[in-house]
């Protein structure tokens, strides 16, 4: 599957807004966009206005980005997403919010999204006792997510458990740091989503 392997920090420039994708540096003052917060290249400190289709393209790039979702993946979540009951466009990230990678991020047991699926992906994440190693797994009410025992020990996990045990998860979350678990008391509800995102903007991009 296709990957961005550019500099993130020009994601965050070109979308207009920090998408947070390199964990503590993006809370630093080493972070490139509170140095030049705008987009970049040479018409990049330009002010030309978007038309309303550019305003929900931008809407749909930035939302993808922060996710670290692939195009195609991205559409099947909104399709997915209309047809379930309810409000389309919160039904759409409730389904991004609810992925064991974005999960295990929100617990505090990576920096950063792409961290947490790298964790994922190596084995290091265990759901209800079990190892799944698919970042796009739907997390269900009552799981409990943890960090494999041996992981525990290496030192680059050690380094995010401190760096983030002092942070309070959000509150459809339940975080033991102690014992490196966590558990989804219930599924993510729209204002449980802190980023700023204009979900309207995704569904009328999509239903062009």
């Amino acid at each position: 599957m296709a990957k961005y392997t550019g500099p993130k920090c020009k994601l965050c420039r070109r979308e207009g807004g920090k998408l947070y994708l390199k964990g503590e540096r993006c809370y630093s003052d080493k972070c490139a966009f509170e140095r030049r917060p705008y987009a970049p290249g040479e018409q990049g400190d330009s002010r030309r206005k978007q038309s309303e289709y550019g305003q929900q393209l931008r809407e749909k790039q930035k939302v993808r980005r922060i996710y670290g979702i692939m195009e195609k993946q991205f559409s099947n979540y909104f399709s997915r997403a209309a047809q379930q009951r309810g409000v389309t466009g919160e039904n759409f990230l409730k389904l991004l919010e609810s992925r064991l990678d974005n999960t295990v991020f929100r617990m505090g047991f990576a920096t950063s999204r792409a961290q947490a699926r790298q964790f994922v992906l190596h084995g290091h994440i265990y759901v209800e006792g079990r190892k799944v190693n698919i970042p796009s797994y739907q997390v269900s009410e009552g799981e409990t997510i943890s960090i494999k025992d041996s992981s525990r020990k290496k030192n680059f996990i050690k380094d995010v458990l401190e760096v983030n045990e002092e942070k309070t998860p959000p509150e459809w979350l339940s975080v033991d740091f102690d014992k490196a678990e966590g558990t989804v008391v219930s599924l993510p509800e729209r204002d449980d989503i802190d980023q700023h995102i204009n979900e309207q903007l995704i569904v009328e991009y999509y239903s062009l």
